[in-house]
């Protein structure tokens, strides 16, 4: 099928899903977030954004993009005081998270990519430059920023053989990478890729999220509820588990020593599924939500049935297990506690995770399958020191020899501002 053709039923798709959005919306509660959220975009823009604003805008999927942009975000603030930060979201689960986030001028979510969307967006925008984090290529915004002679980058990008623009049927999404000004990739893998389909315009630059972690480390970590909690034991925290990941480790909790404590986070803080993770703890546990006048120290479990702390609770931990890899849920990110160079411990699915598998392969990270595997690897981690000490080392300085990519990417964006 030729391309005008292919563009043609995108369009009349895309302009159709559009209208049908009141309609998805009463499907379920977040459809009805991605729908009505979307009926105040241009409001929020005409209210936000004078004619007169010189605007760099964001484009991010979902919340794990968002992080990935942050420290470009933060270099741009710093270095184009005068720009105002437009960040868009496709996914609620983004936008409802930062929509009152303080690094952006201007929070909303992206309207569908019809053309008549597209042409309307660009118009209100009118931005300097248009930034993509990690995926998300819609054929008639770059198209149109193409036209309006606008600059337009992808950042932190990893492609996959099995994506669509690498197979024979993919020439319009194909073309639809025409439109891209430069690429900032991840990975050789991804470069070769772009080059196979004759794609030049291609740097090098790795993963801007070991930069967000690499910061973390400078920032003021203490918790002053969990300062109390750890005193000077060995702390295993166990970070966004699911009820997958307490099947494996909630033995291991049962039968340790009292030398040990541990710290859980929930992925999801909903009070069934708190009390029932509670109620499987043998040991003397406490939440967040009653911690009050109570002696932490005297517990050996802390349940963060709460949100916002993860990211400094990991500066706390000497081992850490990240949730998601023993369902399907996703395997959550490991170089946040990576950063603080701590042996880090996950499930079994991993497979489109590629800094897992690289860490795993210098030996810094472990994978488990069964309580019997987590137990055997718990066990040598607490009991063995050097090797602990060893494979955490490992896992910070993975960190730190993957940094630099916002410098990279600065570096272009100065020459096109």
């Amino acid at each position: 099928m030729l391309k005008k053709e292919v563009h043609f039923l995108y369009n009349i798709f895309s302009s159709i899903f559009n209208l049908l959005l009141p309609v998805i919306g009463l499907i379920s509660p977040k459809l009805k977030l991605f729908a009505n959220g979307r009926k105040e975009t241009f409001d929020i823009l005409n209210k936000k954004i004078a004619s007169t604003d010189a605007i760099i805008w964001f484009h991010c999927a979902s919340l794990g993009e968002y992080e990935q942009g942050v420290p470009v975000m933060e270099a741009l603030k710093i270095k184009y005081p005068k720009h105002k930060l437009l960040v868009t979201f496709f996914s609620p689960s983004g936008f409802e998270v930062k929509k009152n986030s303080e690094i952006a001028d201007v929070i909303s979510y992206l309207p569908i990519d019809t053309a008549n969307n597209a042409r309307k967006f660009i118009d209100v925008v009118q931005p300097d430059l248009a930034v993509f984090v990690k995926y998300e290529f819609w054929p008639n915004y770059l198209k149109e920023l193409e036209k309006k002679k606008i600059p337009s980058i992808i950042i932190s990008a990893a492609f996959r053989e099995n994506q669509i623009f690498f197979k024979k049927h993919g020439s319009f999404m194909r073309n639809t990478l025409k439109s891209v000004a430069h690429f900032f990739v991840q990975d050789e893998i991804s470069k070769k890729l772009l080059e196979k389909i004759k794609f030049n315009n291609v740097t090098i630059s790795g993963d801007t999220r070991f930069d967000r972690v690499a910061y973390q480390i400078e920032m003021d970590n203490k918790v002053d509820f969990i300062s109390e909690f750890v005193t000077n034991r060995l702390c295993v925290v166990i970070g966004s588990s699911w009820k997958e990941d307490e099947e494996v480790f909630i033995d291991f909790i049962n039968r340790s020593s009292e030398e040990i404590c541990f710290i859980i986070a929930p992925h999801e803080i909903k009070e069934q599924g708190i009390k029932t993770l509670f109620d499987k703890i043998e040991k003397k546990t406490v939440l967040y939500s009653n911690r009050t006048n109570k002696k932490l120290d005297t517990y050996q479990v802390f349940i963060a049935d709460t949100v916002g702390y993860l990211s400094r609770i990991y500066s706390y931990g000497d081992i850490a297990y990240v949730g998601g890899g023993m369902g399907t849920s996703g395997l959550h990110n490991i170089l946040e506690p990576a950063t603080f160079g701590m042996p880090i411990v996950i499930g079994k699915n991993f497979d489109d995770f590629r800094e897992a598998k690289q860490l795993q392969k210098l030996a810094g990270l472990f994978s488990i399958t069964t309580k019997e595997e987590f137990n055997k690897v718990l066990k040598k981690l607490v009991d063995n020191k050097k090797y602990r000490e060893q494979t955490g080392m490992i896992a910070g300085h993975f960190i730190n020899s993957n940094t630099g990519a916002t410098d990279r990417i600065m570096t272009f964006i100065d020459k096109h501002i």
